[in-house]
């Protein structure tokens, strides 16, 4: 079942990142390309460096922390900091240093949904939805922190938090977008929105919505292909393959090879993992699984759910 979820979010971040929003789980490019510091990152549950490796980052990283020492707030350095613990695997000592960094760049939310996924990582959910919702309150249209907090909400089982955040987000679209246009991909969040339907097995409402967003912008073939997909899982293979096709014709040149690996099943999907890519997937529960009007994030006593 966890395999199961994890590639229904694969197949969703494709879609919705098609447009051009870039997942922070693909951020570590973006503070490379920000700080000069060399180095290939370790993906998260992948085999730490070799002895020679780990030891130059470790002093690396205490290089950096020397720095800070004596100033606090030199932003290169926290910079090299996150980055070096990212690839020593230390999601726990990332924390710190990106939270100083999403103090330090209020205006650049990668940050702050980075944090959140690093937190999410770590088991501090309820760190991870605040991050989220903190975005979210600045720019409600962010799809990073949007399905960051979708997914969450997923993988607690609360899929009509999931829906209700989403639905909010739609329902303030066109009021967001008037004071500042492009503010809300209303797309996209019918993309996210549907899906969670998927998830819960709505599939009359998913694919309403599919129908739905086809309309308003016929030559996206985002929501031609997941209605594609949709059907494809419900039997209808038939159906299914026309929408492959015409999704296909209409996705541009950079996205087919995608369409063709989602058309052909999960099996064919591969990740890129450098940002030249322009596509990356959640970690289970990610964003892989932030708004107004959706209530704080409350935990449980056994701190498992996030109200």
């Amino acid at each position: 079942m966890v395999a199961v979820k994890r590639n229904r979010w694969l197949v969703i971040s494709v879609l919705v990142v098609a447009v051009g929003a870039f997942l922070a789980l693909s951020i570590l490019p973006f503070l490379s390309a920000r700080s000069n510091h060399a180095g290939t990152p370790t993906p998260t549950g992948q085999p730490g460096p070799s002895a020679d490796v780990q030891a130059e980052l470790e002093a690396r990283a205490r290089g950096f922390e020397l720095v800070l020492e004596r100033e606090p707030n030199n932003q290169t350095a926290i910079e090299g900091l996150v980055e070096a613990r990212i690839q020593l695997n230390d999601l726990e000592g990332v924390v710190e240093p990106l939270e100083k960094l999403a103090e330090l760049n209020p205006d650049t939310p990668e940050y702050r949904v980075l944090l959140g996924q690093t937190k999410q990582s770590i088991g501090d959910l309820e760190g991870a939805a605040e991050a989220y919702r903190t975005v979210l309150t600045q720019r409600p249209g962010d799809m990073n922190a949007l399905q960051g907090l979708t997914a969450l909400l997923v993988q607690q089982e609360r899929p009509q938090a999931a829906i209700g955040l989403l639905q909010d987000t739609l329902e303030s679209a066109p009021q967001n977008n008037e004071i500042a246009p492009g503010t809300v991909d209303v797309g996209s969040v019918q993309l996210l929105l549907a899906q969670v339907y998927v998830e819960e097995g709505s599939l009359d409402e998913a694919l309403r919505l599919y129908d739905e967003a086809i309309a308003s912008a016929p030559d996206d073939f985002r929501p031609v292909l997941a209605k594609g997909l949709v059907l494809r899982d419900a039997g209808r293979a038939p159906d299914a393959a026309v929408l492959f096709k015409q999704a296909e014709e209409l996705a541009p040149d950079q996205y087919k090879d995608q369409v063709r690996q989602l058309a052909a099943g999960p099996e064919a999907i591969e990740v890129p993992a450098t940002e030249e890519d322009a596509v990356s997937a959640p970690e289970e529960a990610p964003v892989p699984d932030t708004t107004d009007e959706v209530p704080a994030p409350e935990a449980e006593e056994d701190g498992e759910f996030i109200e």
